[in-house]
């Protein structure tokens, strides 16, 4: 088991080398420099003297293997460096935006695990054969609507049209009704293929046979005897799922004009401020590492067939 828990831990970590190297160079690739952006404008008065001591502060100065080690060994010690645009440090940033959007994104998630059973229980209960085929199409029809568009229909229909959530001035939990429902259609789409898939063929398994030969009811047949082996392998699709809700609240929160890191990735961009990008990069890297970690470590505790390969 120790083995088994250091080879997912060792993975994890290179997966996140490899995409703070990866965004790195993608970044430094980007035209323009941030620094002499802002601080080129005459309004400031800066000497050519005083410009390149500031890009010496900000550590861009240097070859980019020395800008690669230093931007390493920060992030290793938890220093992000500093906004260009904001001229405060990044993780003060993170710290005001980051709870926002993991709170959206809990929600989220929770909501769509929630829409997925819904639909996947609803299809196993249906008794005609057309009500069932049109329960097992809605997850097609969720997973092909874009996110910004589903946002706009929501503002227009319960907000605009019906007047059931305001978004101007809400509340703190009414300004996420909307955008939880938002991320939420699209995420359980492949959460609801899934599981009807599993629920359908576990239903053919021998034991089910032999539960209902026993007189057990179909309510629980189906909880009791499918439902428990038909989540396990959801569970894999949910840890990626939720890595795509940060992706997702970029553009829901622009959208719904939430404070996150959505937004704060969106100003980052306009203003090339690459110090806040590559710590929004690695910062949902490591989010998505740890869910995908806790996910893989849960496996064997779950599914006891699994613990001879976990060496458990």
């Amino acid at each position: 088991m120790l083995k088994f828990v250091i080879a997912r831990i060792g993975q994890a970590v290179l997966v996140l080398w490899a995409a703070f190297t990866l965004s790195f160079v993608l970044l430094q690739a980007m035209p323009g420099d941030a620094v002499l952006i802002k601080f080129l404008n005459p309004e400031y008065g800066l000497s050519p003297e005083q410009i390149a001591e500031i890009r010496a502060d900000y550590a861009v100065d240097g070859s980019l293997f020395a800008q690669y080690a230093a931007s390493l060994g920060n992030v290793l010690t938890g220093d992000f460096g500093y906004s260009v645009r904001a001229g405060v440090p990044v993780s003060a940033q993170l710290a005001v935006n980051l709870p926002a959007t993991l709170t959206l994104a809990s929600l989220g998630f929770a909501t769509a695990v929630i829409l997925a059973a819904l639909l996947a229980f609803l299809s196993s209960f249906s008794a005609g054969s057309r009500l069932r085929d049109l329960i097992q199409s809605i997850p097609a029809l969720f997973i092909s609507i874009p996110v910004f568009w589903l946002g706009i229909m929501l503002i227009q229909i319960f907000s605009f049209r019906l007047k059931l959530v305001p978004v101007i001035h809400p509340g703190p939990w009414e300004s996420l009704i909307l955008p939880v429902l938002t991320l939420a259609v699209p995420i359980s789409a492949p959460l609801a293929q899934i599981l009807i898939r599993n629920l359908d063929e576990i239903e053919t398994r021998s034991f089910v046979s032999v539960a209902r030969a026993k007189g057990a009811s179909r309510g629980r047949v189906l909880f009791r005897h499918v439902a428990r082996n038909a989540v396990l392998p959801v569970l894999t699709i949910a840890g990626v799922l939720f890595g795509e809700l940060l992706a997702g609240a970029v553009v829901t929160e622009t959208v719904f004009g939430l404070s996150g890191i959505g937004s704060l990735t969106e100003r980052a961009v306009s203003y090339q401020d690459l110090a806040v990008l590559q710590a929004v990069v690695i910062v949902s890297a490591a989010i998505f590492v740890a869910i995908n970690l806790i996910v893989d470590l849960a496996y064997p505790f779950l599914d006891p067939r699994l613990k001879p390969r976990a060496g458990a």
